[in-house]
């Protein structure tokens, strides 16, 4: 066969969420879209802000000169300085345009600084549960994954990390708000992971690189306000991308920040910029980085997400489920009320209702929800989820 071993075991083995997302498409042509309930994939069914359509059509309608040939590596010199101003305001840091590269989405953005930062044999620690894809992407740049349980909570566990940092720990990489939990690490946590880092860092004699992963950064509920990292840790780099907050997934537009304290930024920026193009990516993409340039400081409407959540979680509180409530984001990951969360998430596929299986985010005995769909979607589901509840004893 043609494709490479390594790939073909990825692929026997690949993402739970795009198998369920892909089986949804199949009942969908076979009943009708408005008889499956898609949970399956974190698409937001939200769409971008009205602010976004109207620099779009400004931008398709006074075209400038060159505004479509490429640029540096790094991105347009105006939509970083915008980002930079931005994280300055957020964050009370001395952010410049120097310290943003532009990617294709965070996901390239995580390639990108994997590729920067991994010499062969380095370990990248992630925490469970993650985000399906971290394995592979480490993979793609020879590094090795290290998984730490988090708490009964989903925060992170630090006497565990204590133990499981080594010499060769080069990156760690949080996700808050977190895929799929939805929990927030809170800032006293992020406080104490930094000053753990900097004693290992010390006794280790090395460098190690704390990456958070945030594009549901600006998706909190209840006047939560973000812990950033940047205060707490040096050595620390955000990616994220406006997927999310913007509602732009399929626009694949994202960023790096640097953190400011970082004592090696020059280095890191030019090793960032090489990785940007010799991947591929060569820039992330050029109208979108104009659009966005203009769109710091929007977000979509946070208020539907929250009654989604709501609706959602009280209902299924009802039927005896249960779980962590989200804090941010738009999943909810509800115990199995069977230790065989795949059997359990095969048992709600019978009722038309696609959710994906703790064990493909390194977590088994859970399943996620992904609910950034139609309110209706949510609720046509609740008599799948209440039949298959009582079908388990849970109510």
């Amino acid at each position: 066969m043609a494709i490479a071993h390594r790939v073909r075991h990825h692929m026997q083995a690949a993402s739970w969420i795009r198998a369920m997302f892909e089986e949804g498409i199949h009942l969908k042509r076979q009943y009708g879209a408005d008889n499956v309930c898609d949970f399956s994939l974190g698409n937001p069914v939200l769409e971008p802000p009205a602010q976004f359509y109207e620099v779009l059509h400004q931008l398709v309608t006074h075209r400038q000169p060159g505004q479509h040939r490429y640029m540096p590596n790094a991105g347009y010199p105006e939509t970083r300085a915008a980002i930079a101003t931005q994280l300055a305001c957020e964050t009370g840091l001395p952010f410049t345009a120097q310290h943003i590269v532009m990617v294709v989405g965070a996901a390239g953005g995580l390639n990108v600084i994997l590729k920067t930062l991994l010499d062969p044999g380095d370990e990248v620690m992630m925490f469970s549960p993650y985000f399906v894809e971290y394995h592979f992407y480490v993979e793609n740049h020879q590094g090795l994954s290290t998984v730490v349980p988090t708490d009964a909570q989903f925060n992170l566990d630090l006497d565990a990390i204590a133990q499981a940092l080594t010499p060769r720990t080069k990156i760690l990489l949080i996700n808050s708000p977190n895929n799929p939990s939805g929990v927030v690490y809170p800032a006293a946590t992020i406080q104490a992971l930094g000053a753990l880092l900097q004693q290992k860092q010390a006794e280790f004699g090395t460098e190690i690189y704390l990456v958070s992963d945030e594009p549901y950064k600006k998706l909190l509920y209840d006047g939560l306000v973000y812990p950033e990292v940047y205060p707490h840790y040096p050595n620390s780099l955000v990616v994220t991308s406006h997927a999310k907050d913007l509602a732009l997934p399929g626009e694949r537009i994202g960023y790096i920040a640097t953190n400011p304290a970082c004592a090696d930024v020059p280095v890191l920026q030019e090793g960032l910029s090489f990785a940007n193009r010799t991947l591929g990516f060569v820039n992330a993409p050029a109208l979108m980085q104009h659009v966005i340039t203009q769109l710091q400081g929007v977000t979509i409407d946070m208020a539907q997400y929250a009654r989604k959540r709501d609706l959602l979680c009280s209902h299924l509180a009802a039927m005896g489920y249960q779980f962590v409530k989200p804090q941010g984001g738009f999943y909810l990951f509800p115990r199995s009320p069977i230790p065989d969360d795949v059997a359990f998430v095969k048992a709600l596929l019978e009722r038309r209702i696609l959710t994906v299986p703790g064990s493909g985010f390194g977590t088994p005995g859970y399943f996620r929800i992904a609910y950034c769909v139609e309110d209706s979607t949510i609720e046509r589901a609740f008599e799948g989820f209440r039949a298959v509840a009582h079908a388990y004893g849970l109510c």
